[in-house]
């Protein structure tokens, strides 16, 4: 996300324990540079023993994601001709920077987030004379337009490639082409299912009558029943059909449990049909990822995502973000702690479950930043739009520059907003995570 804050005075020549133009930072300064580097690595180390490979493979992803973000603005703003001074990965203090021409790079010791700042953003940034041609404010429509649409351009880019290579390298499944795949437990017993007899690449038919077709059949199928119901499975076997009686178990919140995953089986694309199929999957997941939080922001979606930090047992509002339709406890919306578990969780499965995660994470996120309110990315889109309708009814080609000071009581008002969403998610995920499916 670019930053609108006033960027320092320049440094002036000469200045002594200054690093000059396309120079690092003074010897006292790349030694603590280094040890700050140091501690990130081995808190990086310590993450992976701790919560595992996967999670330090989600969370270099993660931040591999927000670098392409700030990259997007980066290049735009560099091509359109204005003036970048910083780059950096995180927040708070500077753990390492190194100045290259007029902008300075580096990381800091906050990881939740970055920032590429832009002089002149609005009307509020005092610049030098001499640079006030090179600012956002002074670009045309279409300059400012493609700084401010760049991060999410690129979230969306990086949700499309990966939905290619799960498409050619991993292939699609139909919902109505799976079998047993798996026998589950809830404890060191074995599952109902496996007790009875029920195999792995066991195709079930119908459960006491009810046919099944998909897995969501199966299970509608086993939780009209109540635990310790004994039913009558009916599997495909050896080109054969075999009746199993199988007594369903009970899971800790009292649902009927049969105890089997799924396996679905999948077929490749080649690269026309996986582009069309891309296509077409991210148009679906757009959608779905707009209309959510859509809902999520409204009277009745905020009030119940409330109710659950407040009430626990309180049931989530149907389809907000956040969540998968695979993810037990969809409809609440995850801080960036809960998302990067499910994403740990779904990388276990394999390099596709990673792929996964990140087409929906990134739309998400892609189109979250669009929300046209400040400090979002779309709020600057919104301001340059009515700036460019403004300039429109004048008539008089001259250009009009918004009054960001009466905006900023709505801005601060967003951030109060969003960082209180951020805390109660974030409590949620703690004392209440959600988990991908056994």
């Amino acid at each position: 996300m670019t930053d609108a804050r006033t960027p320092p005075p320049p440094t002036p020549p000469g200045r002594p324990g200054a690093p000059g133009p396309g120079t690092g930072a003074a010897p006292g300064e790349a030694a603590q540079g280094g040890v700050r580097l140091a501690m990130l690595g081995l808190a990086v180390v310590a993450l992976g023993l701790v919560a595992g490979v996967s999670a330090v493979i989600v969370v270099l992803a993660i931040v591999v994601m927000i670098f392409l973000h700030e990259l997007g603005h980066y290049v735009t703003a560099r091509w359109s001709g204005m003036k970048v001074t910083e780059f950096f990965i995180g927040f708070g203090p500077k753990l390492w920077s190194v100045r290259r021409g007029e902008t300075e790079y580096g990381v800091k010791g906050i990881p939740a987030g970055a920032y590429v700042r832009i002089i002149g953003m609005n009307n509020l940034d005092e610049v030098d004379p001499a640079d006030e041609s090179r600012t956002y404010r002074q670009k045309s429509y279409w300059r400012r337009m493609s700084v401010a649409v760049a991060g999410s351009t690129m979230h969306f880019l990086i949700a499309l490639t990966c939905l290619f290579v799960l498409f050619t390298a991993y292939g699609v499944t139909d919902d109505a082409r799976w079998d047993v795949g798996r026998l589950a437990s809830l404890d060191e017993s074995p599952s109902p299912a496996a007790a009875a007899g029920i195999e792995v690449g066991d195709d079930i038919v119908s459960i006491d009558g009810a046919v099944v077709v998909t897995f969501d059949d199966l299970r509608a199928a086993v939780g009209a029943h109540p635990p310790g119901t004994t039913v009558d499975v009916v599997v495909a076997r050896a080109g054969g059909l075999v009746t199993v009686p199988v007594t369903l178990g009970a899971t800790p919140d009292g649902n009927a449990f049969l105890g089997i995953g799924p396996y679905f089986p999948s077929e490749r694309l080649g690269p026309v049909p996986a582009l069309e199929r891309t296509v077409t999957e991210f148009g679906r997941f757009t959608w779905e990822s707009t209309a959510a939080l859509g809902r999520f922001f409204t009277p009745s979606g905020l009030s119940s995502f409330v109710s659950q930090a407040v009430d626990r047992t309180a049931d989530p509002a149907p389809d907000t973000p956040g969540g998968d339709p695979a993810v037990e406890g969809e409809g609440r919306v995850l801080s960036i702690f809960g998302a990067a578990r499910i994403g740990a969780q779904a990388t276990d499965t394999g390099l596709a479950g990673l792929l996964g995660f990140l087409v929906l994470i990134n739309i998400f996120i892609g189109i979250f930043n669009l929300v046209p309110l400040l400090p979002l990315d779309g709020g600057h889109v919104a301001v340059a739009t009515y700036e460019k309708v403004r300039e429109l009814m004048a008539r008089t080609g001259t250009r009009y520059h918004a009054d960001v000071a009466k905006l900023l009581p709505l801005t601060y008002a967003v951030v109060i907003g969003l960082v209180g969403i951020g805390v109660l998610a974030l409590y949620l995920d703690i004392v209440d995570p959600v988990n991908l499916p056994n």
